[in-house]
């Protein structure tokens, strides 16, 4: 009996045994099958073994538990070892696996974040290798569809050809023995200097397109060439400067009277500050950051007094004006009706003088102008104020009056308003426009001196004829909200383009505070604007009609 009963034990126990392998082989089968279908996240091999608390592993903190198991495997050994042994091949081949394949989405994610670090290099190299202002200019918005141009939308029209004659007509200048360049010109404009093909350029929409050549040429040719006379322009309250190229091209030069962040001294009235060279060369800059081309171009120079001037000059009143400042500096003042004494000379370093040259337009025999009283004049009284400072009304009648009746006129001046806000320029009492146009064309931005005058505090009556008007076109809105973005901020494109100027290499043309007030003033027109639309229907003038306007948002 007891042989037998302990032959039912040990038939027990084996069966048991081997119930309890059967279990763990295939909890370790359903195991390697949840790993292999989770192996792209798996976690790390060291949190699985923690996790896993299998009889035979001996886990980090469940030393206690081995201690257990080994004492029951002692008692029975040989099932118990031959589990224990297959089950570590298992354990130890799974583990292999987790590893190798954590390893492999290790690797895969290290090449996705590698391959995107260098896209992401790629794309930033090439936007910080790509100017703001290259982007500004490559925007649509400012490569909109030229509009077709008849034979009467040109300025200038050279001479047609002879009647039933081979022979082409020939401008032939031979002025040499002055120092002027022998001029063979034809109707090609290969021969042509670059003054004459910005002149030929002009046309009624605008003065000239921003991506001809020949204002480059001109620039550089006004900052390099060599000057052959210096005469004093006539009228106009202070000194300026008709300089002569010797390929027959000229330029009204204004002279450097004070430093460039000088600000004007709030107790002057508008009319009685000095003219400044460098709000000449600005305000080109800005008038073609605006996308308007109205402007003619405008570059600085530095000047020997002595030699370009003086030396030069065939005009004996300008010559008597020349005398030694008590320091040694040579100076000059000219006549003219304000600010040319010896008491508010124009002085070189001891002889150098920072200068800004326009170029001329085209002759007025050639091309007459007409000057307009702009409606928004000042009173240029101290005492006095002009109607639209009293009547808060006073577009209404504006817009009743021709030329602002119809056509385009008052949102062309609209657009001037806007450039003389931004430069802070109150002494826009005239405009001009090409005769030949009428009164369907574009108002030409002359006589810029007077602006970046302020930097600390803005004018806001310059902006009055937006407020009380309304209207303003939509091309000139969407560039303004352009220039607004980060990506386009104004003082940025400014300062780029301003960087193109031989002056700037002596000193910042506009400072910090002149640029960055750019973005302040720009905030204060979309602000008026915005007003604007909340309480008016007509304030937009569609200038964009039939173009997707979707195409030149930003």
């Amino acid at each position: 009996m007891a042989r037998q009963g302990v032959g039912r034990l040990s038939h027990s126990v084996c069966l048991v045994l081997t119930c309890l392998s059967l279990a763990l082989h295939l909890i370790l089968a359903l195991f390697c099958l949840s790993v292999l279908q989770t192996s792209c996240v798996i976690p790390p091999p060291s949190s699985c073994s923690s996790s896993l608390s299998f009889p035979g592993t001996v886990p980090h903190g469940k030393q206690g538990r081995s201690h257990s198991l080994s004492s029951q495997s002692s008692s029975h050994k040989l099932p118990v070892s031959r589990m224990n042994g297959d089950f570590t091949k298992m354990a130890a081949h799974i583990d292999h696996k987790v590893e190798a394949s954590f390893n492999i989405v290790n690797e895969k994610e290290k090449d996705k974040k590698l391959i995107q670090t260098k896209m992401a290099t790629k794309v930033s190299q090439r936007i910080s290798s790509r100017s703001k202002l290259e982007a500004l200019f490559s925007h649509p918005l400012y490569n909109l569809p030229r509009k077709h141009l008849l034979e009467d939308d040109w300025l200038l029209k050279l001479k047609p050809k002879n009647k039933g004659g081979d022979k082409e007509r020939k401008c032939f200048l031979d002025n040499n023995k002055d120092g002027y360049d022998r001029a063979n010109w034809t109707r090609s404009a290969d021969t042509h200097p670059a003054w004459l093909r910005y002149h030929l350029g002009i046309s009624r929409w605008e003065l000239y397109d921003r991506n001809d050549p020949s204002v480059a040429e001109v620039t550089q040719q006004m900052a390099t060439q060599r000057i052959l006379s210096a005469v004093q322009k006539s009228g106009g309250t202070q000194l300026k400067l008709i300089m002569s190229f010797p390929n027959y091209g000229q330029a009204l030069l204004k002279p450097m009277r004070q430093e460039r962040d000088a600000e004007t001294d709030f107790n002057l009235f508008y009319f009685s500050d000095f003219e400044r060279h460098n709000a000449e060369i600005a305000a080109f800059h800005l008038d073609r950051v605006l996308g308007f081309c109205r402007i003619p171009p405008v570059v600085g120079r530095l000047i020997n007094i002595t030699t370009e001037i003086r030396a030069i000059t065939t005009d004996h009143k300008l010559s008597r004006t020349f005398f030694t400042s008590p320091v040694g500096n040579l100076c000059f003042h000219g006549q003219c009706e304000y600010y040319c004494s010896t008491e508010n000379p124009v002085c070189g370093r001891p002889q150098v003088l920072e200068v800004s040259l326009a170029s001329m337009l085209p002759d007025l025999s050639l091309a007459p102008r007409r000057s307009w009283r702009s409606p928004w004049r000042r009173s240029y009284s101290r005492t006095k104020l002009a109607p639209w400072e009293k009547n808060p009304d006073y577009c209404d009648t504006v817009k009743q009056t021709p030329p602002y009746n119809q056509g385009t006129r008052l949102v062309d001046l609209i657009d001037m308003v806007i450039l003389d806000f931004l430069m802070s320029n109150m002494d826009r009492h005239h405009y001009e426009t090409f005769e030949k146009f009428g009164n369907d064309t574009f108002l030409l931005h002359l006589d810029n001196g007077r602006a970046f005058g302020r930097h600390s505090v803005d004018e806001p009556s310059i902006l009055v004829p937006l407020r009380q008007c309304c209207r303003i076109r939509r091309s000139t809105l969407m560039r303004l909200r352009l220039l607004s973005l980060p990506g386009f901020r104004l003082s940025d494109v400014m300062r780029e383009s301003l960087s193109q100027d031989p002056l700037e290499s002596v000193a910042p043309l506009l400072s910090v505070q002149h640029l960055s007030v750019l973005d302040r003033r720009l905030k204060t027109i979309l602000q008026a604007v915005h007003t604007c639309l909340e309480h008016h229907d007509d304030v937009i003038h569609d200038d964009l009609q039939g173009y997707d306007v979707n195409l030149y948002r930003h």
